[in-house]
């Protein structure tokens, strides 16, 4: 009795272990992701802004570049818009996976002690 206690003990210990594994992937691939896209959010904005720069500095005429320099910040804000929204829907994502993950060793631990949830 004792050594079918310590056997379905030691294998859901196990299960644990490979779900915290798993988790952590989980997060760490999920932080990557959303560094990754405000990472390019941030190097399209500053590369638009700085060739806005280089043509104001350039320029004869720098108040003829104001409405450029306008247009230039909507679309700077509409990327770090989208970059923020596409950060949500990342973190909805992983959600949903940690969700299924639980999910999953839930059933798998009560499989593994032979209760029934």
């Amino acid at each position: 009795m004792a050594n079918a206690f310590a056997d379905r003990f030691s294998d859901a210990t196990r299960q644990l272990a490979a779900a915290a594994t798993r988790a952590n992937r989980l997060a760490l691939e999920n932080a990557e992701s959303m560094f990754g896209v405000q990472l390019k959010a941030m190097e399209r904005n500053l590369t638009a802004t700085g060739g806005w720069l280089g043509e104001l500095a350039r320029s004869e005429d720098p108040a003829g570049l104001l409405p450029k320099g306008a247009q230039l910040w909507q679309d700077n804000l509409q990327r770090l818009g989208q970059a923020q929204q596409d950060v949500v829907d990342l973190g909805l994502q992983a959600g949903r996976a940690w969700s299924e993950l639980v999910q999953g060793q839930t059933d798998t631990t009560a499989d593994a002690t032979g209760n029934s949830h």
